[in-house]
């Protein structure tokens, strides 16, 4: 009952969801297109499994499971949905032809099944947290199995599940397979009332995340190229309106003891990057967008990250970093690849997305929350001035990725007797 609800409601919420494509269409060119994979119409071939990445952020960490997947059993087809453009181009620029990509619709009951329907997946994996009522209840009608992998669950989203417990759990109790990234995790879904019995702790596969050398090498010659050998360099990436202000003032207080501070700034969403240029020339600070290929002499205080995939080659080619997402109640985005980086990391207090990582590294010494302009500049300013500490926090960085990877591993021993055939 408590599904059919939803989904009457959902129905009824239709105009508002057309309304939202067409508000992100007018910010960003990308949601201009492709509206009809979003219902459901779209022409597709039926695979064995479907993997959900949801976005940018869960796709790249999809990309190693994935690849484990598709050696172990080169031959099951694969489809791969995310629900952003983003997203949507790290599949494409990840994994190519391999697979088979498009939108996973709307969690619409008639959208969903005729999705379903075209492709009649045996294997439905979903990373992290998107668990939709209508895909969970029509693939397990199907006798899909189902699994969650580097699965989240902060408390604010407890909470949330607990306020619809009918709806939440009878969709929860559907899934074959929990695999959560900690502890702690594992044990909110068991508040829930989910069978323990199918909850296991793997530890997060962002931790799996490998920074070839070809990306290193191009992060120096990123550095060299922009002739900043000489400068202080922090980036402030995945960040988003309502964090601009803070990061600036706290750059121009950054320059008042550094003059030749060099702050890259990388907004979060290609539609932001327009507001963040307003934002600069606002703070009266010189600038220059990565899109223009302008050369960054000794004046510029400000280079715009208005380009995408390139964040990892900042990160590379910085000093410090603060992680967005963080100073506004946003949940935050994933610090681990700056601190794979070893840089010291700066996180604001709405990280709840990432608690887990983030409280490994603070605990560890190599990340400090902050939680204003002025605590920014001075945590900035003494990683500037002590160079030991700044030292102890790179190490300590560095030592929580090593010491926690192996995700990977035990999600797929996990996974292997799911897909293994009936004997």
């Amino acid at each position: 009952m408590a599904r059919f609800l939803y989904s009457v409601l959902l129905y009824c919420l239709s105009p508002l969801v057309v309304l939202y494509l067409l508000f992100r269409s007018v910010k960003s060119e990308d949601y201009r297109q492709r509206w009809l994979e979003r219902f459901g119409f779209k022409r597709l071939s039926q695979t064995e499994i479907l993997i959900h990445s949801v976005s940018m952020g869960e796709t790249l960490a999809a990309l190693p499971l994935i690849r484990a997947i598709q050696s172990t059993y080169p031959e099951l087809s694969i489809t791969v949905t995310t629900t952003s453009p983003t997203g949507s181009a790290e599949v494409v620029k990840g994994l190519g032809g391999s697979v088979q990509h498009c939108y996973l619709p709307f969690d619409f009951s008639l959208c969903i099944a005729l999705f379903l329907k075209k492709i009649r997946p045996k294997y439905l994996i979903i990373m992290e947290t998107e668990l939709w009522p209508n895909l969970i209840h029509f693939a397990a009608n199907m006798g899909t199995k189902l699994m969650l992998v580097n699965g989240r669950l902060s408390d604010k989203s407890m909470r949330q599940y607990q306020k619809y417990i009918h709806l939440a759990l009878p969709m929860l109790n559907k899934l074959d397979l929990i695999a959560t990234q900690s502890p702690s995790i594992s044990q909110r879904f068991s508040s829930l009332g989910v069978d323990s019995e199918k909850i296991f702790s793997c530890g997060s596969l962002k931790f799996d995340l490998s920074i070839d050398t070809v990306k290193l090498n191009a992060a120096t010659k990123l550095r060299a190229t922009l002739k900043l050998q000489e400068r202080f360099i922090w980036v402030a990436g995945s960040v988003h309106p309502g964090e601009f202000d803070d990061i600036l003032t706290a750059h121009k207080q950054l320059l008042a003891v550094q003059p030749n501070a060099l702050l890259i700034m990388v907004p979060r969403h290609p539609e932001q990057f327009n507001a963040a240029a307003a934002a600069i020339t606002a703070h009266q600070l010189l600038s220059v967008r990565r899109s223009d290929k302008i050369e960054v002499d000794i004046d510029v205080q400000v280079l715009l990250g208005d380009t995408m995939g390139e964040l990892i080659l900042f990160y590379g080619a910085a000093d410090q970093a603060f992680v967005g997402g963080t100073l506004i109640e946003n949940g935050g985005h994933n610090p681990l690849e700056p601190a794979a980086l070893g840089l010291p990391v700066l996180l604001g207090p709405y990280y709840w997305d990432f608690a887990e990582i983030a409280d490994l590294l603070s605990e560890a010494g190599g990340l400090r929350f902050i939680d204003s302009a002025e605590t920014l500049s001075r945590a900035l300013i003494v990683y500037l001035k002590d160079k030991e500490a700044y030292r102890q926090a790179s190490i300590a960085a560095l030592s929580v990725v090593e010491s926690n990877r192996g995700s990977l591993v035990n999600h797929m021993r996990l996974i292997e007797p799911l897909m293994a055939p009936p004997s």
